[in-house]
């Protein structure tokens, strides 16, 4: 029935206003606030490691992940400014695009992150709700996401509106998925996996994905819906996934975080963002296992966890690989990128933006051509070596 509702709404969701919709999620986001106030945004329950679980690689004491879903073509264009602020306070994230969605994604953006050393993921297929509307529509839509994961060299995938079902995520072929939660009673389906750490989904003969939940609020449910004025329940959060040892991964979307000037309606104060990066760098830089997600992917899956709740069984630490990053290549990173010119960080922008703007308008060219014929920016490389 939960199901059936869900599909309802997500074909009468495009005939909606949208602040009309803003303001129904709204109200009801103030009503689920008060009604989970004992596992929203702390889940006392969910910080019970895994059984076998031995800790993060390097004696980190729990892991950060960073991740952006790129909804419109007002968030693909604010991309590489986003990048920026994180290249200069030293952190990666992972930038998911939508490949049917409302705008195309260029090879060259994403050459650009990778080469910057950050990852490209896909996100959903359409971005419309209806991926799993049936298990039959599933399957198809499947095909075609393996077909992106392939050509864009992605190892997660993200389903639109945190929907989910771990059964038929089976069909892709990915490394993790990350369209799960803790806890989080604000989103179309609210059932969270009731844990803080990553987790081992078996395909079956060995084969499997790795499931890594967002442990910390979504930007869009604190400052759109909730409309906080200020990070202290990000802050806090991170504070008390830290103290257990966990994976805080956050969710941060370009479409809702105001980069230049006054933010607008359904938008934030990009300083939130930006002192968020700093409280993180400033109490746990020598603490944390600053990650992208494909690397702590890796690492749960070389520690071949296997998912059989409600018991988690691990293999000995010696199958484990790491990708790590220490406290002096945190700093070496923010260093060199602190010397950037800003000249140089503008010419790039303007290069990308320009780019982005001549495929916007030739979207029937596009379609007709191969990802190959697709301009390169980046002449003059950013290098991290």
């Amino acid at each position: 029935m939960r199901r059936l509702y869900r599909n309802t709404y997500f074909q009468v969701r495009p005939y909606v206003p949208r602040a009309l919709r803003i303001a129904l999620r709204r109200r009801l986001a103030r009503v689920s606030r008060k009604a989970f106030l004992s596992s929203w945004p702390i889940n006392p329950n969910a910080a019970t490691p895994p059984e076998g679980w031995t800790g993060w690689p390097d004696g980190k004491k729990f892991a950060f992940v960073l991740t952006h879903d790129v909804e419109g073509a007002r968030g693909l264009n604010r991309c590489l400014k986003l990048a920026e602020m994180e290249l200069r306070a030293g952190f990666r994230s992972s930038f998911n695009f939508v490949p049917e969605g409302e705008y195309e994604t260029p090879k060259a953006l994403r050459s650009f992150l990778t080469e910057r050393g950050f990852e490209v993921g896909v996100h959903d297929l359409r971005h419309d709700g209806k991926l799993y509307a049936s298990r039959s529509r599933f399957k198809v839509q499947a095909q075609k996401i393996n077909h992106y994961l392939k050509e864009w060299g992605s190892d997660g995938f993200r389903s639109a509106f945190m929907l989910h079902n771990l059964d038929w995520l089976r069909d892709l072929n990915t490394l993790y998925d990350a369209s799960t939660f803790d806890s989080d009673p604000f989103e179309p389906q609210p059932d969270g996996v009731n844990t803080i750490f990553p987790f081992w989904v078996p395909r079956g003969e060995g084969s499997g994905y790795v499931e890594l939940p967002y442990t910390l609020p979504q930007d869009s449910t604190l400052f759109v819906l909730l409309r906080e004025t200020g990070i202290d329940i990000w802050t806090k959060k991170l504070d008390w996934v830290a103290s257990h040892g966990g994976m805080a991964l956050v969710g941060v979307h370009p479409d809702f975080i105001s980069l230049n000037g006054v933010p607008r309606s359904r938008e934030y104060p990009s300083r939130f963002y930006s002192e968020f990066l700093e409280y993180a760098a400033n109490e746990y830089g020598r603490e944390a296992w600053f990650a992208l997600p494909k690397d702590v992917a890796a690492y749960v899956r070389d520690m071949r966890t296997c998912i059989a709740p409600p018991k988690v069984r691990l293999l000995p630490p010696e199958r484990r690989s790491s990708r790590l990053t220490s406290t002096s290549e945190l700093k070496g990173i923010s260093a060199r990128a602190n010397g950037f010119s800003t000249a140089t960080w503008q010419a790039e922008r303007r290069r990308l933006a320009s780019l982005i703007s001549r495929l916007a308008r030739t979207d029937s060219t596009m379609a007709g051509s191969t990802e190959t014929e697709s301009p390169r920016v980046g002449e003059k490389r950013l290098n991290r070596e």
